[in-house]
């Protein structure tokens, strides 16, 4: 019950993220299934692994590649779908908890939320240069697949 609660909410805010940033509207429902299946597959590895980079890490892989196939079956630049499927990843609290204490004069405290923000990052980064590799080696037969469905 509580992983279709995490599905639902983040459908829910990657959408929302989306009209926001006005992402147009045919890509809405392919960015929300993607950030939303992205965070459930955040969800259950935190589950298994409490650290912060395999969550991130295989929730990166899980936008990138899907992701791009929805970018190929919906004619739209790739990071139109990225952006809001994202959001929902990125460390703000962590980098906002960060400057608060560097502000306060909490080196320490600083040190902890930036390298832990920074982790992040790397993670996310690194997951999307892995589901861009995946993806180059599913393309072709990507590609086939639709070129046969419009046959049809």
């Amino acid at each position: 019950m509580k992983v279709l609660i995490e599905l639902v909410v983040s459908f829910a805010s990657t959408v929302g993220f989306g009209l926001v940033t006005n992402v147009p509207r045919r890509s809405l429902l392919p960015a929300g299934i993607t950030g939303s299946l992205a965070w459930v597959a955040y969800y259950l590895v935190l589950q298994i692994d409490n650290s912060l980079i395999l969550p991130n890490f295989t929730a990166a892989i899980v936008i990138g590649i899907l992701g791009n196939i929805s970018a190929v079956m919906f004619r739209v630049p790739v990071n139109i779908i990225y952006v809001p499927s994202l959001v929902s990843l990125v460390p703000g609290g962590i980098l906002y908890l960060g400057m608060r204490s560097f502000t306060l004069g909490n080196e320490i405290r600083t040190g902890q939320y930036m390298f832990n923000a920074l982790t992040i990052a790397i993670a996310l980064a690194v997951g999307f240069v892995v589901a861009e590799v995946i993806f180059y080696r599913i393309k072709p037969f990507l590609l086939r697949f639709l070129a046969n469905q419009q046959e049809h």
